[in-house]
């Protein structure tokens, strides 16, 4: 039995909890599982309380307003009061999570200089080190979440017109792609992808060393490498990349509804929080190099 089961039992036969209040609990603490499982490597016991602060800025940053946050909280806190009473954990990571200071602090990304560094790091020099290039490269030209990523087949690429088709949600969207990102999608394709997939039927754009399709666990410890590679020595996550496309576009002129669009946002108010990162960047740039600043 999973700890989402053992919570459900606990809260219908000790806490006496309503149906109402089971679902919801359970709601909150899933989409979490799942946030957790596409970003970071590691079970529900490993999450600290600094990991729930960022998932509360990560819900910020889709739209979410502060009732949502606070209430996402608070289930986290039950379930981890769960698992503190079966001795799965040693204490709340949850307890020390003040919500009304995650709103505050904007999404992390990266310059322009250590983008750069991340794309270098993987050596062309074998079939991971092309795979590995293409996928980083993809990720940046299009900020697009890493379970689209992985979710990827051979076909939704179009060399040809430099597109990348992209499914969520049931939804389908067509992304651009810079020219450098086609050229090491092509060395993947045509050097290393066959070397590496294990059954010619394979639909999957990037596998993994077996051969099958690439998960979410393998490619943040792909990402987790090559920062260390690259020496950056801010942490970074897949979602740090899909916050410095979306940054790094407003910065050079694009504008929001082209963005939500490439991102699949469904509502503009989950792209506007990017504008504020770049509001901030000016006002550290002003505060630095005005004279009278």
């Amino acid at each position: 039995m999973s700890y989402l089961e053992e919570f459900s039992d606990y809260l219908s036969n000790e806490k006496g909890a309503s149906q109402n209040t089971i679902m919801s609990y359970m709601r909150d603490v899933g989409k979490f599982e799942k946030y957790w499982d596409a970003n970071v490597s590691g079970g529900l016991e490993d999450v600290t309380s600094d990991d729930i602060a960022e998932y509360g800025r990560h819900l910020f940053s889709e739209g979410k307003n502060i009732s949502s946050v606070n209430r996402m909280v608070a289930s986290l806190k039950c379930f981890y009061n769960f698992l503190v009473s079966r001795n799965v954990i040693a204490k709340n990571p949850a307890k020390a999570v003040a919500t009304e200071k995650l709103e505050k602090k904007l999404p992390s990304i990266l310059t322009n200089k250590e983008v750069d560094m991340l794309l270098a790091a993987p050596e062309c020099n074998n079939a991971k080190g092309f795979r590995d290039r293409a996928m980083l490269e993809l990720l940046y030209a299009t900020g697009i979440r890493v379970t689209e990523l992985i979710n990827l087949d051979i076909n939704d690429l179009n060399a040809e017109l430099g597109m990348i088709k992209c499914r969520s949600g049931g939804k389908e969207r067509m992304i651009p792609l810079y020219p450098a990102a086609v050229h090491a999608l092509m060395e993947y394709t045509t050097k290393a992808r066959g070397l590496m997939i294990a059954d010619l039927n394979e639909n999957a754009l990037f596998v993994n060393v077996a051969g099958e399709r690439m998960t979410r666990q393998g490619f943040w410890k792909i990402i987790k490498f090559y920062q260390t590679k690259a020496g950056i020595t801010k942490d970074i996550t897949p979602h740090t990349l899909r916050h410095s496309f979306a940054v790094h576009l407003l910065e050079n002129g694009a504008d929001l509804e082209s963005i939500r669009e490439m991102m699949g946002h469904a509502d503009i108010s989950s792209t506007q929080v990017y504008t504020k990162v770049v509001a901030h960047e000016l006002k550290t740039v002003y505060n630095k190099f005005h004279p009278r600043a």
